[in-house]
């Protein structure tokens, strides 16, 4: 059985709300509906989600400031906003924020699902096209199977060993900000969170010890760096 895409949607008309996602239900899509923009940021930290769909007008908190802040958290999941805002000073806003389509009501369903299919399929190809295997001096790490291989020995990383590797490999030999990875690995900058990921680092400082001409720096301050010779 094909696994579904979920769908993270944001949307207070209670109505429309629940036509939207009876329809995406029908059409094969699993979906977390969000009714208050002032939960939207926590509720999608809880969870993976394949695609976002963002009403602009919400109570507390537009769709726009939602869709940052999702942004830095995930910066390639695809958003779609649905609005009645129709000026172009709404739409150059919505891609500013990091939308993929900015669709105005009322609007034909079969067109949305086409739309975020065609999203998906995009994203899909763009996934299947990234880096999945770094080298670092003598060790091979390959981020999709969570796996360092060097000196004939395999370490097998945790989700968040392997998410925090692939970032300071992607920055090779340059400072990856502490902000950007607990964003992009925790989902937050908090205390706990903070001192977590120190753990994470002196973990991965210990996998790569016997790897010569390797060392990952704490950058005070900043963050960290990882450095190849």
């Amino acid at each position: 059985m094909e696994e579904r895409n979920r769908v993270f949607m944001v949307e207070d008309d209670r109505n429309f709300g629940t036509v939207m996602k009876a329809y995406l239900e029908i059409n094969q899509f699993d979906v977390t509906w969000v009714k208050d923009g002032m939960l939207a940021v926590k509720r999608f930290q809880e969870s993976q989600f394949d695609i976002c769909i963002l009403d602009v007008m919400l109570p507390n908190v537009d769709g726009f400031t939602i869709a940052r802040e999702i942004k830095e958290i995930n910066a390639d999941i695809p958003i779609i906003f649905l609005t009645a805002k129709v000026m172009k000073e709404d739409v150059l806003e919505g891609f500013s924020a990091g939308a993929d389509d900015y669709i105005t009501k009322p609007f034909d369903s079969e067109i949305l699902i086409c739309k975020i299919k065609a999203i998906l399929n995009r994203n899909k190809r763009h996934q299947d096209d990234v880096q999945t295997e770094y080298k670092i001096g003598g060790a091979i790490f390959n981020s999709e199977f969570r796996i360092i291989h060097f000196n004939g020995e395999e370490h097998k990383l945790s989700p968040k060993e392997a998410d925090l590797l692939m970032l300071l490999c992607q920055n090779e030999n340059k400072v990856l900000p502490r902000d950007k990875a607990l964003k992009q690995v925790w989902g937050e900058t908090g205390y706990f969170t903070t001192r977590s990921m120190d753990v994470y680092i002196t973990k991965l400082r210990k996998y790569l010890r016997d790897v010569e001409g390797v060392e990952i720096v704490n950058i005070h301050g900043s963050g960290y760096q990882l450095r190849i010779d």
